[in-house]
């Protein structure tokens, strides 16, 4: 199975402009034989807590159409960044689109104290399976936590993806955090992060991969926009820069 994490600058608050971007990055994943692709924590809207109310859409929203035509045509699955409206607040959501099925969402269960005068946590575990793999999404600070990984691998996972957008000081701790994951739960670890500004930092990038023992297969540096694919078939991954169209 090919998984490809996607590195990306976001527009801030910009919706039609980052689904543009999100479209193009899809194209190119899929033109590797990507199966899976997930993007950074909030996406389609930037990691912008003071904005997430405003910006806040429904799982049913149209907006996702175009990405939902894309899956379709390229038989893949996405996973992207959306703070979504809920009875009990706005969520940190990741919605998961796949071909010719019902969209699903995960939504961040762990938060940040910064994040909680602008969201409410999920409550809900998810393990999506994927060309008989079983893939577990995780939301930047609870991934942080073993615990959080250690109940997706009781849950069958095989894949624990985090969705982040981390800062320098953050990618540092993740460094030395998710091989740890890796090692001490048998898992392989792939991980999304955004480069640019996002609220009140800047985005560090880092995005990599490590297999079930811990080592690192592949990693993007600080800046660039780009992909790391995953073969998890052969253990393996590939850094690729990419050029991201602005909208």
């Amino acid at each position: 199975m090919k998984i490809c994490a996607v590195q990306l600058a976001s527009l801030k608050g910009d919706i039609q402009g980052n689904l543009a971007r999100h479209l193009y990055c899809i194209e190119q994943a899929a033109a590797l034989g990507a199966e899976l692709v997930v993007f950074p924590e909030l996406s389609l809207t930037g990691y912008e807590p003071t904005l997430a109310r405003q910006l806040a859409l429904p799982l049913s929203t149209p907006r996702l159409k175009p990405l939902q035509a894309l899956c379709d045509q390229h038989a893949l699955t996405v996973a992207v960044g959306l703070p979504l409206p809920t009875p009990h607040g706005i969520r940190i959501g990741m919605p998961i689109l796949s071909p010719g099925m019902p969209r699903q969402a995960y939504a961040k269960r762990r938060l940040h104290g910064d994040e909680l005068p602008y969201f409410a946590a999920g409550d809900q575990p998810l393990v999506l399976e994927v060309a008989k793999h079983r893939v577990a999404p995780a939301i930047c600070y609870e991934s942080m936590f073993i615990e959080h990984a250690a109940e997706a691998r009781a849950q069958g996972a095989q894949v624990y993806l985090a969705s982040v957008a981390k800062t320098a000081k953050g990618i540092g701790e993740g460094y030395e955090h998710y091989p740890e994951v890796a090692r001490t739960l048998g898992l392989t670890v792939l991980l999304a992060n955004c480069v640019g500004p996002a609220d009140t930092f800047i985005g560090a990038g880092g995005s990599a991969a490590w297999d079930n023992q811990g080592r690192l297969l592949a990693s993007l540096n600080d800046t660039c926009e780009g992909l790391i694919l995953l073969d998890t078939t052969h253990s393996s991954a590939t850094a690729v820069p990419l050029r991201v169209l602005t909208a």
